[in-house]
């Protein structure tokens, strides 16, 4: 839902960003207090029911050591991805992966099983009255993940950050530590081939970065949003593409994927944001003061014009499906979203230098 601020472009050449948000929480009454705090223990609650749901196909969970980083995931269908997923996200430091598939059927659990620091759970029930998979991995994260820094990502989603090439995730999370940091934010930047979607070809053991290789470097705007004082980033090229003409219904970029996990902590909206609110501050979105990385979006790889289809047909994935049939649609037109003001992506320094990634130290 929308927050209070104003949402206007400014006159700035490009980069462009227009950042609302501070890295310090808006301070709140008693009374929203208390509601976050029966919010925060009604989807806890919620999520621990949900164990009845998942059935465990494999469990390898006695590996996990006390200092590991785990990963949680909900996927259908992603047997293109997840051999790159694998790769790059081991080449981070990930020590083990906690996965819930719901209802693949194109070989994705096969794979997983084959996988030795994978621990995989399957659910044939409704991803989108599960909080669009929330349900499921709160639980596992609250079985599993208490005291450990958890990354919650989606298999389109790669998490890269300042020097991530050299210094994997358990030397992010001790700077983190160091710093005094419960969680880190990242901006999800949508990358996209040139040329019509659906016509390139992809080899599922490749970099998806070598076909979808330009981004939108601007606009972005960010505000924050109350009372739970997540921030609320939109702009890029799903929005220039998709949404112009009501771009408050594009898609939310800001996440907080990577968080020193308790058993009272929650996600609320997807892992954009979290309850107690104080993990909120922890992105402060492009160009703020805050650590963070960039969640490089691999959503447009050719496959995307037959799953469009099929995503609209299924209903899964909006809490208002009827607004986004048009979204849908016009992904499976087969559109060009490239435009002579795109950038080729080149790494993470280049992101840090256009302002859309912080610093770690």
């Amino acid at each position: 839902m929308p927050g209070a601020g104003i949402r206007t472009a400014t006159t700035k050449s490009e980069p462009e960003v227009t950042n609302h948000a501070t890295d310090t929480l808006p301070s709140i009454g008693w009374v929203q207090k208390y509601r976050l705090r029966l919010k925060r223990r009604r989807l806890l609650w919620r999520s621990f029911r949900s164990r009845h749901q998942l059935k465990c196909l494999g469990d390898q969970t006695a590996q996990i050591r006390p200092n590991a980083v785990l990963a949680f995931t909900t996927l259908r269908d992603e047997i293109t991805r997840l051999p790159w997923f694998f790769h790059h996200y081991r080449a981070l430091g990930v020590d083990h992966f906690l996965i819930v598939d719901n209802g693949s059927d194109d070989g994705s659990v096969e794979f997983l099983l084959d996988q030795p620091d994978v621990s995989l759970w399957k659910t044939g029930a409704s991803y989108r009255d599960a909080r669009f998979g929330l349900d499921w991995l709160t639980w596992l994260q609250m079985r599993y993940g208490h005291g450990h820094w958890t990354l919650m990502v989606d298999a389109d989603e790669l998490l890269i950050y300042s020097d991530h090439d050299t210094k994997p995730l358990h030397d992010l999370t001790e700077a983190l530590d160091q710093q005094g940091h419960a969680a880190f934010g990242a901006l999800m930047l949508d990358l996209y081939p040139k040329g019509p979607l659906g016509t390139q070809v992809y080899d599922p053991q490749a970099d998806p970065t070598k076909i979808l290789n330009w981004f939108d470097p601007s606009p972005y705007w960010a505000q924050r949003q109350s009372p739970m004082g997540n921030l609320w980033v939109q702009g890029g090229a799903r929005e220039r593409m998709f949404f112009a003409d009501r771009p408050r219904h594009s898609p939310t970029l800001n996440k907080i994927p990577l968080v020193r996990w308790s058993r009272r902590f929650t996600y609320v909206n997807s892992s954009h944001s979290a309850l107690p609110r104080h993990l909120n501050a922890a992105y402060d979105g492009p160009s703020g003061n805050t650590p963070s990385g960039v969640l490089l979006h691999t959503k447009f790889l050719p496959e995307v014009v037959g799953k469009s289809k099929t995503e609209k047909a299924r209903r899964q994935h909006f809490h208002d499906p009827d607004q986004f049939g048009s979204y849908y649609d016009a992904i499976g037109g087969c559109p060009d979203l490239w435009t002579p003001k795109s950038v080729r992506f080149e790494g993470w320094a280049q992101l840090q230098e256009l302002g859309l990634m912080g610093k770690v130290c």
